[in-house]
């Protein structure tokens, strides 16, 4: 278990997901936080990373940096997504284990499960089939740092463990139309065209799959769940040379794309009507996690879908977030 007297290196505390952390790990009274922006520490530089660590030695690091985006940023960027991941997660594991790290989870994401995966995905399925070809290099890289943890556990006998969430949302989401996931440039999309009162709006693919959305917050609080586990609990996701060191994190709950857009639709205020471009890429026909793991060790998520798509509008209208004033 952590205690609030440790040290704990979130990296990536900028964005979506590593925001969360800050907030919910100072909720719960963690104020020794170490927090560095990509400016003052680029993780793809293993020498700047090294020193870091020697200097910091922190107790425990979650590992939420990442370069991220949508289906168009993984087709038209898919060196950036591999290579940058790549030298991120493998240059903190590495550097984490030579600092002496008590702890440490890494994020992942759930394409890296095969794309005719059966569902609900449970962490056994990893490995099993093809991947979503539209995001394979980010997913190969998220893999990869699944067995850099599973190795290094192995051998040296540490406690990195790997998370898996579902589509995270929440504040300081990324709403850029080009390389957003689909829950946030869909909240713009609507917005946008509320605002300039268009009849329609038209969303790539078919809205026929299906997507599980976890607010942010949850995530976070998941995490810190995870990291409070017993020794033995956290010992028995993580033990055993065979044992690859993966839970998922998610509601357990799935909609489909059409059904979110409705609902974001409402939430903004568009009133016209919503068209789809089947010519355009649907991506993995669903992605639901098996969260069994996760609620046999007692955590669930608390959240509803419609209340945290309705908050996460609200800090947009706050932050003026949008090209397009209410």
């Amino acid at each position: 278990m952590i205690q609030t007297s440790d040290n704990i290196y979130i990296a990536g505390h900028n964005g979506l997901a590593g925001s969360a952390l800050v907030r919910k790990f100072r909720e719960k009274g963690h104020n020794r936080l170490i927090l560095r922006t990509h400016g003052e520490l680029d993780l793809r530089n293993q020498a700047a990373v090294d020193a870091f660590f020697q200097a910091e030695r922190p107790d425990h690091v979650i590992l939420a940096a990442a370069t991220v985006g949508g289906i168009v940023a993984n087709n038209t960027r898919p060196a950036e997504f591999i290579y940058d991941n790549l030298m991120i997660q493998t240059h903190v594991i590495h550097a984490a284990w030579a600092a002496g790290v008590k702890r440490l989870i890494f994020l992942g994401s759930s394409c890296i499960y095969p794309r005719q995966c059966p569902q609900p995905m449970k962490e056994d399925y990893l490995l099993t089939g093809p991947l979503e070809p539209t995001n394979e290099p980010y997913a190969v890289a998220k893999i990869a740092g699944i067995k850099i943890c599973q190795s290094y556990n192995r051998q040296y006998h540490m406690r990195f463990l790997a998370v898996m969430p579902t589509n995270l949302y929440g504040i300081n989401d990324n709403f850029d139309l080009e390389s957003s996931h689909v829950l946030p440039a869909l909240i713009r999309k609507f917005h946008e065209a509320r605002i300039r009162d268009d009849a329609t709006v038209t969303l790539w693919g078919t809205g026929a799959p299906r997507r599980e959305f976890l607010h942010a917050d949850d995530f976070a609080d998941a995490c810190w769940f995870l990291l409070n586990l017993s020794d033995a609990d956290f010992a028995g996701l993580i033990s055993g040379d065979q044992t690859t060191p993966l839970i998922n994190i998610g509601c357990g709950r799935d909609i489909t794309i059409a059904e979110l857009a409705g609902i974001i639709g409402d939430i903004v205020g568009f009133t016209g009507t919503i068209v789809y471009d089947p010519s355009q890429p649907d991506g993995t026909p669903q992605k639901l996690l098996d969260v069994s793991r996760l609620t046999d060790l007692g955590w669930t998520s608390a959240i509803p879908l419609r209340q945290g798509i309705q908050q996460t509008y609200e800090w947009c209208l706050s932050k003026r977030i949008f090209s397009y004033s209410q």
